[in-house]
């Protein structure tokens, strides 16, 4: 059998559950699969054949030691403002709809994520699967693919994820569990209490509270813990905090941000912060910018809130810029939408760059990479072959300057302005090594990377740390075949 992990509201822990369980599964000679029907993120990912999926979905097919599909996945939505969302379908776009349009699509979609499912047990025999937001939003029954409709489709057990760490831990599982339909509510099998601060063992007795409420076992309580797993939407901004090291990395934190999960291999090593547009650019050693679901109406709020201004002033003293897709596109000099991205026009970029940018077919880029950084200037020059994933719409031709890497992107004269489709580029040790050494001997420091990152498994780091904290026998007698 298989199990399905809901949650008491969204960003409560269900992925990381997810992805423990895969682990532990997989450690134990049990093959299993991810499976999300829908999922609502701007970080996403590429599969090996150009599908496009949530990459929370990527990282539990890594922890589950299989390849990601898009059957793992096969709804994706991605905010674009105004209550309109592309729905990326089976991997690939399918259209952009209000939200009203989208729940009268709910049966086809349904019917899509259920076979979807089937295959994966078919080709896999196991599935965890994971539910989307809050389990109870009774308003949402008739339509609710991700939770309800789905566990009535395919009959799972249900483990249900609480987070202690927002508060009122004791409503959130009453209420979650009293407002369930009475159809699923007998098949919720267990609670993991999630984010606990201190030590576990002192909330022993509000478990047994919570069973004694609920009948239902508390099966584990999960302490807060720092293993560097990808983030999985803009929710995640939120946790991040700002160190106190001596290289300072400012990321525009733009209002349709994507694939932000690019800079996150940088924390340990930078204080990164996510800056709102309008907030100052002063005192830090590089500026990125990052992707964005609508490149036009994102750039137009930097130009009104002075921030494309200070990019300039920053550039002009010297201080790397760096452009991921969307963030690429803005750089350049023009962008032309035939009414794709936002409102037909032509539309003049930050300028730092001499590429264009067309909108002119409703057809994405989605496809794994690998390319050769070129040798120009100090960082790229360091920084040899990376790899990575496209995704993205529009089609930037460079007029002048020089490529940035073998077939893509572009450098200033000087090479401290990058700009680059390429997600995933600070993934690759390389690349992260090449930025920090630059900005490091700028401050006549010396930058040393752990050596031992490239080797740490932290899927085995998350599988361990559950296992010492939740019951797992009751979890797994539903994977006995």
């Amino acid at each position: 059998m298989s199990l399905l992990v809901i949650g008491t509201a969204s960003h409560v822990g269900k992925s990381t559950v997810v992805a423990a369980l895969c682990r532990i599964l997989t450690n134990r000679g049990i093959r299993v699969a991810p499976f999300k029907s829908q999922n609502m993120s701007l970080n996403s990912f590429i599969t090996s054949d150009g599908a496009e999926i949530g990459i929370a979905q990527a990282m539990q097919a890594l922890a589950a030691q299989v390849e990601p599909d898009a059957d793992m996945n096969p709804i994706l939505l991605k905010p674009k403002g105004e209550m309109v969302s592309q729905v990326v379908l089976k991997g690939r776009p399918w259209k952009d709809v209000r939200i009203s349009e989208y729940y009268q699509e709910t049966d086809y979609l349904l019917s899509v994520a259920v076979a979807s499912a089937h295959r994966l047990l078919e080709k896999y025999g196991h599935i965890v699967a994971e539910g989307a937001g809050g389990a109870a939003e009774i308003n949402l029954y008739s339509r609710d693919i991700a939770n309800i409709r789905i566990e009535r489709e395919l009959r799972l057990p249900v483990l249900l994820v609480a987070d202690i760490e927002r508060g009122g831990v004791f409503a959130q599982i009453y209420g979650t569990l009293s407002l369930l339909p009475e159809d699923i509510r007998p098949r919720v099998m267990g609670i993991i209490i999630n984010k606990f601060r201190g030590d576990p063992a002192l909330f022993e007795e509000g478990g047994q509270i919570i069973e004694d409420l609920c009948g239902i076992p508390v099966l584990g309580i999960l302490p807060v813990f720092s293993i560097p797993l990808p983030s999985e939407d803009s929710l995640s901004l939120g946790d991040k905090r700002s160190c106190n090291l001596p290289v300072k990395i400012g990321i525009i934190r733009l209002p349709r941000i994507s694939n932000f999960t690019d800079f996150e291999r940088l924390e340990p090593y930078a204080a990164v912060d996510y800056l709102h547009p309008g907030e100052p650019l002063g005192g830090y050693d590089c500026i990125i910018i990052p992707g964005t679901k609508n490149t036009v109406e994102d750039l137009l709020l930097l130009q009104a809130s002075g921030t494309a201004a200070d990019i300039v002033r920053a550039s002009q003293q010297g201080i790397p810029i760096i452009g991921i897709c969307g963030g690429y596109q803005m750089l350049g000099k023009e962008i032309f939408d035939e009414g794709l991205e936002s409102r037909c026009g032509r539309y003049e970029g930050i300028g730092l760059l001499d590429v264009t940018t067309r909108f002119s077919r409703y057809e994405k880029v989605t496809k794994q990479v690998h390319r050769e950084a070129l040798p120009h200037g100090p960082i790229l020059a360091q920084m040899g072959s990376v790899k990575g994933y496209e995704i993205h719409m529009g089609e930037t031709i460079r007029a002048g300057d020089n490529e940035a890497f073998k077939g893509e992107g572009a450098v200033s004269e000087d090479g401290l302005v990058i700009g680059t489709y390429l997600h995933g580029l600070f993934e690759n040790p390389s690349a992260v090594r090449a930025l920090l050494t630059y900005l490091y001997r700028k401050k006549n420091l010396d930058f040393e990377m752990d050596a031992t990152e490239k080797d740490r498994d932290v899927y085995e780091d998350l599988a361990a740390e559950f296992e010492r904290h939740v019951r797992l026998d009751p979890i797994l007698a539903f994977f006995c075949d």
